[in-house]
């Protein structure tokens, strides 16, 4: 991990291995800023204070190694990130100092939130902030249900798929009850406007025909006269055998183009298109004798007409839609319809959802009772491998019990002949409770432990649940503060136990802590006060006998500190503490 221009480090390389890596250096070297760095290598937030003052930004990067079957390096795969030749994963963030944060994996640009979530499955962070959200009972409940594993995990599933469709059932019966009368209204006004458009019968279009036969009939008077003024003057007039008409005209221009169109074809042709004119003038001429013929004049039939009218338009303002047409106001009796079968539906649907609601419930009864059960059994061996690591940890009278509990709700559901609250991780409360001497109560570890004590509370717990759920990397800020003498080897003795199976990180100021580490860092300032790529080191035995000897005495070449360094390190590496 490089970090460059964060805190007091001006640019400096953190070369972390596997098993257990110890981290020391003086108060204010730095140390804390390589915990700081990798929090914000996998999502932590980002604090624009931390910018090394003069410079515009600070950068940290990672590499990580990966197995090949690695859920993580699958989703940096799925979100762009390119892998190395080798398998390996290259992290970024960057923090300016206006407060702009980037993240990059593999190559890619990405969201923040996404190195958080990589995280989660990477490393497991503790420190004395991350201690106070180990002791809220809701994370002591996820570690005891992670710990027990599938006893827990499969019913567990099965109470929350259930939990779900009562939840979306509940809502859905509160709905109906709640907005009955609303519903009932709706019902109302659909029957009374299905029964006004079922009693008019609409046909499409029936109004625009009916404007035009109003409109015919209005005036019948004034059409009939001038077709039949038309009519005389196109084929005469039966009153006045005398008066000359377009017909009478029209044959006599054909018979004096008839009697010379033998002389000139043109002629002929234009004798040709009279003729059809002819025809054309007797056809119309009898169409207009027809139409007034037929024309009358029904005052009863227009009445008929405007009333229907006046119905179809009372239709029209209620339910014409944009277009104000019959085709609306039909669609909208046709969806009506379908609402109001629903609306009247919604009773049956009530007892549908009530008995699907008490069928969901006692399903849920039964899963919370069996996942209550399965916690029992997992608190109890969760709890005696706990205490038996507290023994190892130099509190061997030390007891962890769990406090599972219920809280009554008589809107709750019944579980162990009792009427409980319950949510979606099913109707316990997990508390995590220590009695640190015999004759103690049990209290919550927060109120029964000192500050030493529950660091190696914690630690112990840990130790446990990696055999459970291991991650690939621990890391440790100073959980070991308050601790000394025997108890702070015994820690790092746990600690060396926990980096068999997985990399182990320790920000540490004990030396029979750090005796234990597999590889030892330590963090130099230089006479400046920052701390450059070369003041995070990686020690030889004979530097680490040194720095183990700074950390006992404040002398690193103190002969008596040097003996006792030497002496640390020789138990740590013995086969009985390993």
């Amino acid at each position: 991990m490089r970090i460059r221009d964060l805190g007091v480090i001006d640019d400096a390389v953190v070369e972390l291995a596997p098993g257990f890596t110890a981290v020391t250096g003086e108060t204010g070297a730095g140390k804390t800023m390589v915990v700081t760095s990798l929090g914000l290598l996998l999502g932590g937030r980002a604090d624009p204070g931390l910018v090394r003052n003069g410079t515009g930004r600070a950068v940290v990067e990672g590499r990580l190694e990966l197995p090949a079957d690695s859920p993580v390096a699958a989703r940096a795969v799925e979100a762009g990130a390119e892998l190395d030749d080798d398998g390996a994963l290259l992290l970024s963030r960057t923090v300016s100092a206006e407060g702009r944060s980037r993240a990059h994996v593999g190559g890619r640009s990405v969201p923040v939130g996404l190195l958080a979530e990589l995280g989660e499955d990477l490393i497991a962070v503790h420190g004395q902030t991350d201690q106070q959200r180990l002791l809220r009972p809701a994370r002591q409940r996820g570690a005891l249900d992670r710990y027990a594993g599938a006893s827990v995990a499969e019913p567990l599933a099965r109470y929350r798929e259930t939990y779900r469709a009562l939840r979306e059932v509940s809502a859905s019966l509160e709905e109906l009850t709640t907005r009955a009368r609303e519903r009932a209204q709706e019902a109302d006004l659909l029957r009374f406007g299905l029964d006004e458009i079922a009693a008019a019968e609409p046909v499409a279009d029936e109004d625009v025909e009916l404007a035009a036969e109003a409109e015919r009939l209005g005036h019948a008077d004034a059409l009939s006269s001038a077709a039949t003024l038309a009519h005389a003057t196109l084929a005469g007039d039966p009153v006045d055998p005398e008066a000359l008409d377009a017909g009478t005209l029209l044959a006599q221009s054909r018979r004096a183009l008839d009697a010379v169109r033998h002389h000139d074809e043109r002629l002929a042709a234009l004798a040709d298109r009279l003729n059809e004119v002819g025809y054309l003038l007797a056809d119309v001429a009898g169409d207009l004798a027809g139409y007034a013929d037929d024309l009358d004049a029904d005052p009863v039939r227009l009445s008929a007409v405007e009333d229907r009218r006046a119905v179809l338009a009372q239709l029209l303002r209620k339910y014409g839609g944009e277009e104000n047409s019959l085709a609306e106001v039909i669609a909208w009796a046709e969806a009506g319809s379908v609402r109001l079968a629903e609306l009247d539906g919604d009773d049956d649907r009530i007892d549908e959802l009530g008995a699907r609601e008490t069928e969901l419930r006692a399903e849920l009864a039964e899963l919370a009772a069996e996942v209550s059960q399965a916690r029992h059994a997992a608190a109890g061996r969760f709890a005696e491998a706990v205490s038996s690591e507290l023994a190892e940890l130099a509190m061997p009278h030390a007891r962890v019990t769990f406090s599972i509990s219920q809280v009554d709700d008589l809107a709750g559901i019944e579980v162990g002949g009792r009427t409980v609250a319950y949510g979606p991780h099913g109707v316990d409360e997990v508390e995590v409770l220590l009695a640190p001497h015999p004759g103690a109560q049990p209290r919550p570890i927060a109120k029964g432990a000192s500050g030493g004590e529950l660091s190696r509370v914690m630690l112990a717990v840990e130790v446990v649940f990696a055999g459970a759920d291991p991650v690939p990397t621990y890391l440790f800020d100073e959980v070991d503060a308050g601790v000394g003498g025997k108890a702070a080897v015994e820690i790092g003795r746990r600690l060396a136990k926990l980096a068999e199976s997985a990399q182990v990180v320790v920000v540490t100021h004990l030396p029979q802590v750090a005796a234990f580490a597999d590889r030892h860092l330590v963090v130099e300032k230089t006479n400046d006060g920052t701390v450059t790529r070369s003041g995070v080191k990686v020690l030889n035995d004979e530097e680490r006998v040194r720095e183990l000897s700074r950390m006992l005495a404040g002398l690193e070449d103190s002969e008596l500190g040097r003996a006792h360094a030497e002496e640390l390190l020789a138990a740590a590496r013995a086969p009985r503490h390993r």
